[in-house]
């Protein structure tokens, strides 16, 4: 079932969830618990990121060499896992920066094979390498590209312009929004309209970067809706669990903390943090519902520990 549909027919706040493939060569059965942690509580959909091979350096005799390589692998396999034998929709995440268009386009077609019907566009993050791109391939540059691109497919239209009677693919698409501004925006005006591009190149429903100051949400829904962007937002939530948070997520996602979180999480104990970073998701949670936001989606990405005791909190 699409996104879309499992919003529309709701009739109760749904919670969606967002997990990280192994490592290369790690072992499943910790993310098999996870699955069945997050099951428990009946989740519409789950998400899968992916990840684009990335530089790395190891030491051998004849000196430093370079190592181009994906960390984590297996996007396709999970959503394959995760939707025929624990019967749980899946979107797989999908990037323009580290894959082609027919890269892609192959991907899709294994999604569509595999009875998945959700799929979410994102840019990606910038490589630290320059991938060469094979003659007669070509790329998506931005998000709006690639929704363009799925969305053609959704018509019957694939790159290769010669095929006999190529049968559409019928993705739900999803994008991300920044209710604090891509940090490469130049301006939050300019972000909502590459918002809006992406929206009119067929993305079916957004889901927001993490934030923890519920005000940004509303005021960001509120412009998004200014300038004709009508289709359902999702907010994406995340639990603070260590004091290192504090400085890695504003730099690595963009994004503030209120300052009274800040301040009581510097002032805790490090063993207290995880439970002040339950607290305020709860509370963050009931607000949002109690203002008719349908839905929320948390990145969850490895351990099910603080999300469980959210929810057995939440009692939805």
């Amino acid at each position: 079932m699409k996104v879309i549909e499992h919003l529309d027919r709701a009739t109760r706040p749904l919670i969606s969830f967002e997990i990280i493939p192994p490592l290369r060569g790690g072992r499943l059965d910790d993310l098999i618990r996870l699955i069945l942690d997050l099951k428990r509580f009946d989740p519409p959909f789950i998400d899968i990121t992916s990840h684009a091979a990335k530089k790395s350096y190891r030491q051998t005799e004849s000196g430093m060499r370079t190592k181009i390589s994906r960390k984590r692998p297996g996007t396709l396999g999970l959503c394959a896992l995760i939707q025929h034998q624990y019967h749980i929709d899946t979107v797989p995440h999908l990037l323009c920066h580290g894959f082609t268009r027919e890269e892609t386009e192959d991907v899709l077609i294994e999604l569509k094979y595999l009875g998945i019907e959700n799929v979410m566009a994102i840019r990606g993050d910038s490589l630290d390498y320059e991938k060469s791109v094979a003659e007669h391939r070509t790329i998506n540059p931005r998000a709006v590209d690639l929704v363009r691109q799925i969305a053609e497919m959704n018509t019957g239209r694939y790159l290769e312009e010669d095929l006999e009677d190529p049968e559409p693919t019928n993705f739900g698409i999803g994008i991300a929004g920044y209710p604090e501004k891509h940090a490469e925006a130049p301006d939050f005006r300019t972000d909502l309209e590459f918002t809006k591009a992406k929206v009119e190149a067929g993305a079916e429903y957004i889901v927001t970067q993490m934030f923890f100051d519920n005000r940004r949400f509303f005021e960001y829904e509120k412009q998004c809706r200014s300038i004709g962007i009508e289709v359902p937002i999702i907010p994406g939530l995340k639990i603070l669990s260590s004091k290192r948070q504090l400085s890695t997520i504003p730099r690595v996602f963009e994004v503030d903390f209120p300052s009274d979180l800040r301040n009581e999480i510097s002032a805790a104990k490090d063993e207290h943090v995880p439970e002040i970073g339950i607290e305020w998701a709860r509370r963050q949670v009931e607000e949002l519902f109690s203002r008719g936001v349908p839905a929320v989606h948390f990145f969850v990405m490895k351990s099910a520990g603080a999300i469980t005791k959210l929810l057995e909190q939440l009692k939805l």
